[in-house]
């Protein structure tokens, strides 16, 4: 099962106790149902965005410890720019 394959199964496992809960086919009380669940999608949405950019933070910050990548892709850049004069392009 591939990486994409295991998150939307869990995207849809944790939709379903959702919507099973939001729609009262599994009960709680009260409270529970008009002050927490309204603003469970919110608090989901804002915490996969907290991790995503932490993790690309992360990446950015940790970056040049890589250097087998940092050199791989200074390479590529000046094959890039390479290419581009072969084509009339000036990128300086």
């Amino acid at each position: 099962m591939t990486k994409a394959t295991e998150a939307l199964l869990a995207v849809f496992a944790v939709s379903a106790v959702y919507f099973a809960l939001y729609t009262g086919v599994i009960p709680v009380s009260e409270k529970i149902h008009s002050e927490i669940l309204p603003f469970l999608p919110w608090w989901g949405l804002v915490t996969f965005g907290s991790y995503a950019l932490a993790t690309l933070g992360w990446g950015v910050l940790t970056f040049k410890d890589k250097e087998d990548k940092y050199k791989e892709l200074l390479v590529q850049i000046d094959e890039a720019k390479q290419f581009y004069k072969t084509k009339g392009l000036d990128l300086d």
